[in-house]
């Protein structure tokens, strides 16, 4: 019975990061979205800024692609989450709990 509470509890904190992942992921995309934006109207003024502005334009585009592996990363463990009685693995826990860290490390 403990373990189920406690494993209750582990779930409730687990969803909790999640969330918290989730909108973080969310919000730095809307901002690189944003700043990528602004790079791409520079680029359309002047040609010439493109040397310039290509490689921070090509850094966004790295951004949002990382930020796609995360939201996958956070379905996967979802999906094993709902699919499975046995709860996430150790590798998965690892992996999510890396993830929140880099997260909260920006």
């Amino acid at each position: 019975m403990e373990d189920e509470m406690e494993q209750g509890g582990n779930l409730g904190t687990l969803e909790k990061h999640l969330s918290e992942a989730v909108d973080n992921i969310n919000k730095d995309r809307a901002v690189t979205n944003s700043l990528l934006a602004d790079v791409m109207v520079l680029l359309k003024k002047n040609e010439m800024n493109h040397k310039e502005m290509g490689g921070v334009a090509a850094k966004y585009v790295e951004t949002l692609q990382r930020s796609n592996e995360q939201l996958v990363k956070v379905c996967t463990i979802l999906h094993k989450q709902t699919s499975s009685s046995d709860g996430l693995s150790q590798r998965d826990r690892d992996e999510l709990f890396d993830m929140i860290k880099e997260e909260e490390d920006k």
